[in-house]
């Protein structure tokens, strides 16, 4: 994979552009002043050393071990042994996207210039990334405090020629991979392992995957509920703008808006549905409709305060101890409690977008609450069961999803002989918003595919970004007349939301 266009690290980087960094290798350049803070604060960390002066993970050991001293001539051991003694964990590895935005979240970090490591071994890692030589990283093991300790040993284990490590599409060692690459394992310098592996990059890395996944997932709920108020041709009022105004809060009047503009031209909102003489609609429709804005206007709120939770991360210096001209400072920049209660927030409103969708598609399914539409929305209902079990599906996607919600960040186990004794859990809070986003995604899908069936059950015209909507749904499932094998539609459907197909179609995104 060739390195593309060209981002600037030292500085200042946007969500945006690690995204983008994290989907195909970019060619890096420091900002400018960069260098020489690199270069002073390596100086800095050299000049400690020659004066014996006691900095931790310089010339001390590593946590409680922080009480041994360390001579000159075992500073690289000491890094060496850092990296491989802390390269231990479970679980299935991490993605190659996922590692290749940790690796570049890291470099980001160090080149802001206070973790005093050289501009040698420093170059050394961009030449990983640019070659798109990867690490392998189990995804379990970080508490998130003292950095992601076990994750970035390993994300760093290629640089000195250790573990294993992707490469053109295959697995192999660091050493075979960085030989296929053009590349030299480095020997570390004072300090320089510890600056490698103190840091909340992988958690980061995690959280702004699910971050990414949360904001199409939350514009395509808007969709959703658009359509399904045409579905069930639901009042219009419930998204009149005056309404969200008088209420102030932004994400709902974001998404009151969406839905309007998705709705527009529509023959089936507020349509007379039911044949009965003398009946009248009741003047207002079940929650699922009528406060969609209200909820998916709090998601909104919430993830965009998750969003500048992280863009803040992205810049941040997290690794200990740091440089500041002569002073060389112990801290405690590493502990991921921000991102950690940051990531729980973003799962749980992530979560509730599920939560109310699957409530939606239990309505358009429910003969008693969606007037004319045959039960289950299957044409020939009784002999076919229609979408009986897709909103069964979708029930138990969002059972599962409750179970995920719990915070992580709630708890803390003490590690490092209690010298550790609070802990963010952060990794865990971002492995699990991803996994609600996927399980989210489901849902929305499973609710399009309902939406989609009802509205061509219609005898009246949805609006033409509806319709736009629909037929783009019709590309992966086709109309179900009458009951047959779902095969892969879930599957494509699923594709569609995830990468945001939905909310081009209706011109939300």
């Amino acid at each position: 994979m060739a390195a593309a266009s060209k981002l600037t690290i030292g500085g200042s980087l946007s969500i945006e552009q690690a995204l983008a960094g994290s989907k195909r290798p970019h060619r890096l350049a420091l900002a400018r002043g960069a260098a020489g803070r690199i270069a002073a604060s390596a100086k800095r960390i050299r000049k400690a050393v020659d004066d014996d002066e006691w900095v931790y993970g310089v010339t001390t050991g590593f946590g409680s071990n922080a009480v041994n001293p360390i001579q000159a001539d075992q500073a690289p051991a000491l890094q060496h042994n850092l990296l491989v003694s802390h390269a231990f964990g479970d679980g299935p590895p991490l993605d190659d996207e996922t590692v290749r935005l940790a690796l570049l979240l890291r470099i980001h970090a160090l080149a802001q210039g206070h973790s005093g490591i050289r501009r040698s071994t420093l170059d050394s890692l961009i030449a990983l990334y640019e070659k798109n030589v990867l690490a392998v990283i189990p995804s379990r093991g970080s508490v998130g405090a003292s950095g992601d300790l076990a994750p970035l040993s390993y994300l760093a284990l290629p640089l000195i020629g250790e573990g294993k490590a992707r490469f053109a599409g295959k697995t192999m060692t660091a050493k075979a991979a960085l030989k296929k690459a053009g590349l030299k394992p480095v020997e570390l310098s004072y300090k320089e392992g510890l600056a490698l592996v103190n840091g909340m990059q992988i958690t980061l890395a995690l959280g702004l995957q699910a971050l990414e996944r949360a904001e199409t997932a939350l514009l395509t709920a808007d969709v959703c509920a658009a359509l399904c108020l045409e579905a069930l041709a639901g009042r219009k009022e419930a998204i009149d703008k005056r309404i969200h105004e008088v209420r102030r809060h932004p994400g709902q009047r974001a998404a009151a808006a969406r839905m309007r503009k998705v709705v527009q031209g529509s023959k089936l909102v507020n349509a007379r549905i039911s044949d009965i003489p003398g009946k009248r609609k009741a003047p207002q429709d079940a929650y699922g409709i009528r406060c969609a804005p209200q909820v998916h206007g709090g998601v909104a709120d919430g993830i965009t305060h998750v969003r500048e939770v992280f863009a803040r991360e992205i810049d941040a210096i997290t690794d200990n101890p740091l440089v500041f001209g002569d002073d060389i400072l112990s801290g405690g920049n590493f502990h991921g409690e921000a991102i950690a209660l940051a990531a729980d927030h973003l799962k749980l409103c992530t979560h509730e977008l599920g939560n109310i969708s699957e409530r939606r598609t239990a309505t358009l399914i429910d003969h008693h609450m969606s007037e004319g539409l045959p039960p289950y929305l299957a044409p020939k209902s009784g002999l076919h069961s229609g979408f009986m079990i897709p909103q069964y599906v979708a029930a138990a996607l969002v059972s599962e999803s409750k179970t995920l919600c719990f915070p992580a960040s709630a708890d803390s186990i003490p590690t490092g002989a209690n010298i550790e004794d609070h802990v963010s859990m952060g990794p865990i809070a971002a492995r699990r918003a991803n996994e609600v986003a996927g399980l989210v995604e489901a849902v929305l899908a499973i609710e399009l595919m309902a939406t989609s069936q009802a509205i061509e059950l219609r005898d009246h015209n949805p609006g033409r970004r509806s319709a736009a909507v629909v037929a783009k749904v019709r590309t992966a499932v086709p109309f179900r007349a009458e009951d047959a094998p779902w095969r892969d539609g879930l599957e494509q459907v699923k594709a569609l939301v995830r990468d945001g197909a939905i909310a081009r179609a209706a011109g939300v995104r």
